[in-house]
């Protein structure tokens, strides 16, 4: 926009002549010609700017906005995305002058025929109303002579053309009705200016709960930034003592060997910071991606629960699966018992003319698109566990007897312990690894169960067979293999087994015959009790079925009987369930990891009464088992 120039001030020019002639109007022709022929001189103000021509004849361009000169510039507004107030940078410019309803109808519309007809009518009625008052005024004058001559007789003569030639008269002098005109369209129109409005600015926010906060403090004496120094001399001091010792060559390579060894561990801290950063990115892409997902994990309830009789159904929610495991079975599902997200999967191969290598992986259901960590072995994996106290160890056992641990705090991919045939491992495959709860002595002792008929006791580097000799107790359970055996986790007395041979039965340690026996028409692959229920348990079998139970609401059959994998080839091998969660996670020959969702009629909890507290507890579950068994259980006398 140009700079605005001083106003000018216009000059007056007032001639003597005309000034006479003003105050004398009665000036006789020809005087003040003198004057008027005298130069005119200009009269300019004593304080207007002397400007040159090129001064004068520079053009000033104003433009025209549509900005509204009135409208607030200082609007701030709290935002709640940065917690803090902002000021508003787009403010509406209209301005409304003058606004008032109209009444017009469209020509087109129902109501605009409806009234051009009633027009029409009244049009017509009145066209008619005027015709018949000029045939009457015709007819009057047409007898008005007729009589006359009738009285008088003297004007017999009269020739009847003047009658008609009277008619023509009236009939010219009577005007016409004109044609009805058409009516024009009223919003047939166009405007050729405008004000337009600018379009509004959008700014997407979203609310969320915070992350959970922890204040950490901690405080420093003297004494212990004293130790601190003393220690580190005291490392100092032994390199010095170790460099002292070596030759001259070896302390050469020695230097290097140090060298490379620092340049990679700052290339390996410089990583693993990429990788920690990266792993929090893919995470938030994962959560936008499984968005749907992870809101029917948290939401979601099946309602036609309601309408249906005691059964219940299972949601897919995730799926799991890995390159590195491709074409190996999962033989192995476990859940962290800290971090209630995480589990880890073995892979290994059922089939025992086709052995080849072993994957241990363990997945977030924060993150399904890649595990957390993967682990590679020579030999399949058969079996896992996590430990209670120290949930980053994971011991495993190999299809070759051999039996591992596994520090997830470690960066590199070997085991952390690994038993060899000088420590005395299996000479069959390791059906299952369990670590000892509630050791005195402070010691990481878990047990091994092989197919060589022994019971191991690892201390890390020791073995125990003191086991391997001593049966408390055999069962004629099964026809074919057994696949798996369960404690029930509240009573103490009932266990659970599964077998080739197409059945599942729960026992009482007690007795020799089993409590109760389902038939399930397939192969059963694993069997595990629900953390939340001492009568709820799930079974999956080899034609991709899984089955849910609960002995409480039906002691006959499941009540839930659904595939869970896309094809019929897909056997299903392991199922757990979460600890917390209302899910389950089964897996099959694939390599593939389903995690479902349990339905409300999967998990029914006692109704609460009036003016009665819901009783919880072990001793409440225990009671209800208990409730179940004594209705068929047979006291025996121990063989």
């Amino acid at each position: 926009m140009a700079p605005k120039q001083p106003p000018r001030k216009q000059s007056i020019t007032v001639s003597r002549g005309a000034r006479k002639r003003d105050e004398d109007s009665g000036t006789e022709v020809g005087e003040g010609t003198d004057e008027w022929a005298q130069s005119k001189a200009t009269v300019r103000p004593p304080d207007q700017l002397e400007l040159t021509d090129a001064e004068l004849k520079e053009e000033f361009t104003r433009i025209l906005t549509a900005n509204n000169p009135h409208a607030p510039q200082n609007i701030v507004r709290y935002s709640f995305k940065e917690g803090t107030y902002k000021l508003i940078g787009f403010v509406n410019q209209l301005a409304v002058h003058y606004s008032q309803g109209g009444n017009l109808i469209p020509k087109d519309s129902d109501e605009g025929r409806r009234q051009h007809y009633r027009d029409e009518l009244v049009a017509g009625s009145q066209e008619s109303a005027k015709v018949t008052v000029s045939e009457t005024e015709l007819l009057e004058e047409e007898e008005g002579p007729k009589e006359a001559e009738a009285e008088t007789g003297s004007q017999t003569d009269v020739p009847a053309a003047e009658a008609a030639e009277k008619v023509t008269e009236e009939e010219l002098i009577t005007p016409k009705q004109p044609k009805e005109r058409k009516l024009t369209n009223q919003f047939n129109f166009s405007e050729r200016a405008s004000q337009t409005f600018n379009n509004p600015l959008r700014n997407r926010e979203c609310q969320m709960e915070p992350p959970p906060r922890i204040n950490f403090s901690a405080t420093a004496n003297q004494w212990e930034i004293y130790d601190a120094y003393v220690e580190e001399l005291e490392k100092q001091e032994k390199t010095k003592e170790k460099e002292k010792t070596k030759t001259p060559v070896a302390k050469k390579m020695g230097n290097m060997a140090m060298r490379k060894t620092t340049s990679m561990e700052s290339q390996s801290d410089d990583i693993t910071k990429v990788t920690q950063a990266a792993k929090i990115v893919e995470r938030m892409v994962n959560q936008n991606t499984y968005d749907d997902i992870a809101q029917d994990f948290k939401y979601y309830e099946d309602a036609a629960d309601e309408y249906r009789d005691q059964e219940g159904t299972l949601l897919p929610l995730w799926k799991f699966q890995n390159d590195k495991a491709k074409r190996l079975a999962v033989t192995a599902l476990c859940w962290n018992p800290k971090y209630k997200d995480l589990f880890a999967v073995g892979h290994g191969s059922y089939d025992f003319m086709k052995q080849s290598r072993g994957v241990l992986l363990l997945y977030s259901m924060k993150n399904p698109s890649f595990p957390e960590y993967i682990f590679s072995s020579d030999s399949g994996i058969m079996c896992l566990d996590i430990h209670v106290d120290h949930p980053y160890l994971v011991a495993v056992g190999h299809y070759d007897g051999n039996v591992a641990i596994y520090n997830l705090k470690k960066p590199h991919f070997q085991p952390a312990f690994r038993s060899s045939a000088k420590s005395g491992k299996h000479t069959d495959p390791v059906w299952q690894v369990k670590w000892q709860k509630d050791d005195m002595d402070n010691n990481l002792n878990f047990f091994s169960v092989s197919s060589d008929g022994r019971i191991v006791s690892w201390t890390l580097v020791k073995c125990s067979k003191s086991y391997s000799s001593q049966f408390l107790d055999t069962y004629d359970a099964h026809n074919m293999a057994v696949d798996a055996v369960s404690w029930n986790p509240y009573h103490t007395k009932v266990f659970m087994s599964c077998s080739s041979d197409w059945t599942v039965k729960i026992w009482d340690h007690t007795i020799k015959t089993p409590m109760f026996i389902y038939d399930l028409n397939s192969a059963v692959g694993d069997v595990a009790w629900a953390p939340y229920s001492s009568t709820v348990f799930a079974a999956v079998t080899t034609d991709g079925k899984t089955h849910v139970f609960d002995l409480s609401i039906n002691k006959y059959e499941a009540i839930c009987n659904q595939p869970v994998v896309a094809k019929k080839k897909n056997k299903i091998t392991h199922v757990q369930f979460n600890p917390i969660h209302p899910i389950i996670i089964v897996g099959d020959d694939r390599g593939h990891v389903i995690c479902l969702k349990l339905s409300p009629n999967l998990r029914k909890m006692p109704k609460e009464k009036k003016g009665q507290e819901v009783q919880k507890g072990p001793a409440v579950e225990i009671a209800k088992l208990d409730k179940l068994l004594n209705l068929v259980r047979e006291v025996k006398p121990k063989i």
